[in-house]
């Protein structure tokens, strides 16, 4: 059978359907990256024509089957040019089109790094996508790898992108492949055709990936296994008539992603009050839980999960006699109540660990490098920018208000989305004195 990449080239069999190929070798690979070079160097696609795709593309993402994918209602919303002209604006400036702005007696230009590779981790169904934007936004092309875990999802978001560029604006910019992650052959032809990367997921699977052979000047984003929490002061909590509100945040923070994301809290702190008890706010919290669970309701979940939480639930109310739980009969979701500033280790699938500090500094001051977001609900404005000082200075990369922890923007991690991409090229012209 002949080569969808022009004779001398190994076919590529398409899983499924044509929009995500199977490879089976290391030249498949290769042929794939030599097909997106050759489009790369005829044209190159500005930002404002990848966001009018992107607002067709999420308005399209739609539908039964869609909406059953955990993270496209956030998807549509991420796609909006509501969304990313703010976005490309604080990382460019305010001129989206413009390859070039005065600076000085110089001019100085961004410009594509060229191709991407993409490895999302496997645990989020609308990742491969969101890394993908990234890399587009600033005028790369792009080669994913689409966890084998992740192929139907995927097929079903990229399929309403190709259904709504009629044009093929970034049609030929994209090639998403499937293969097994421990085909280090296959990996490694993907990694040493690339100008730039975007690593996603677990320890195991960044280390993986960063001991791979990369071009030397490849530019390599790495974003690695991180925790999140959540934090309220006792005035916020305590506060009868505002309890349902921020346990609907919390709430919805936790649900979803199924609280697999490095922004899904694992640990909520609560600060002490001396005069108010912390029943009224639990069961305000298991209310919200419920009425989530109703609204977005778990279909099945792995049996090594659910072992895992009802071991958790076990083991914590065995820990010691300060500790309770609140959870249903089934797995769907758990409360664990305790104190202590120390994060207890996550179990995810919906478990929140609630823990009574005396002052959320002391949580806090035990942060490494490995919390990405902490959720704030806290009543006084100078106390709140206290807290976040203190816990931007350990380590903390995003400090947002409960209910917004999955809030997809840029900076991330600490580090600019699109920018890190592309190349800020400077130009001196050679008419100067």
């Amino acid at each position: 059978m002949s080569s969808p990449y022009g004779s001398g080239h190994s076919w590529v069999r398409p899983s499924v359907t044509d929009l995500i190929l199977e490879a089976q070798t290391p030249l498949d690979i290769r042929s794939a990256a030599l097909r997106l070079r050759e489009r790369g160097s005829s044209s190159r696609v500005a930002p404002t024509q990848v966001i009018d795709v992107f607002e067709r593309w999420g308005a399209a993402l739609r539908g039964p089957a869609l909406d059953a994918i955990p993270g496209v209602a956030f998807l549509r919303l991420w796609l909006r040019r509501g969304s990313l002209e703010p976005l490309l604006q604080r990382e460019f400036g305010p001129t989206l089109d413009s390859e070039w702005r005065q600076e000085g007696p110089a001019r100085l230009g961004a410009f594509p790094v060229g191709l991407v590779g993409h490895w999302p981790a496997g645990n989020i169904a609308i990742q491969p996508v969101l890394t993908m934007s990234c890399a587009l936004l600033g005028g790369n092309f792009c080669i994913v790898r689409v966890p084998t875990g992740l192929v139907a999802e995927t097929q079903a978001i990229v399929e309403k992108l190709r259904e709504v560029d009629t044009a093929g604006v970034l049609r030929d910019s994209i090639v998403l492949t499937t293969f097994d992650h421990e085909r280090t052959d296959l990996q490694q032809a993907m990694a040493e055709t690339v100008d730039g990367a975007m690593i996603w997921g677990g320890a195991e699977a960044v280390s993986q990936i960063r001991s791979l052979q990369f071009p030397h000047w490849a530019r390599i984003a790495v974003f690695g296994p991180r925790l999140s929490v959540a934090a309220m002061d006792a005035q916020s909590w305590a506060d009868e008539g505002e309890q349902a509100q921020w346990s609907r945040r919390i709430a919805r923070d936790v649900w979803q992603f199924d609280q697999q994301a490095c922004s899904s809290p694992q640990t909520l702190f609560l600060e002490r009050h001396l005069n108010c008890d912390i029943e009224p706010f639990v069961r305000a919290l298991k209310r919200a839980f419920e009425e989530e669970n109703l609204a977005h309701p778990r279909f099945e979940i792995h049996p090594g999960l659910s072992s895992a939480i009802c071991l958790k639930r076990a083991s914590w109310m065995l820990e010691s006699d300060d500790h309770r739980a609140v959870f249903p009969a089934t797995p769907d979701w758990t409360i664990l109540l305790g104190t202590g500033s120390a994060i207890p280790t996550p179990t995810q699938g919906k478990t929140l660990s609630v823990l009574l500090v005396d002052d959320l500094l002391e949580p806090i001051s035990k942060f490494s490098g490995d919390i990405q977001t902490l959720g704030l609900a806290v009543s006084n404005p100078s106390r709140e920018a206290a807290l976040a000082h203190a816990a931007a200075s350990r380590g903390v990369d995003r400090i947002v208000k409960l209910g917004r922890m999955h809030v997809f923007g840029s900076p991330w991690d600490g580090m600019d989305l699109v920018r890190s991409m592309t190349r800020l090229v400077r130009h001196m012209p050679s008419q100067d004195a």
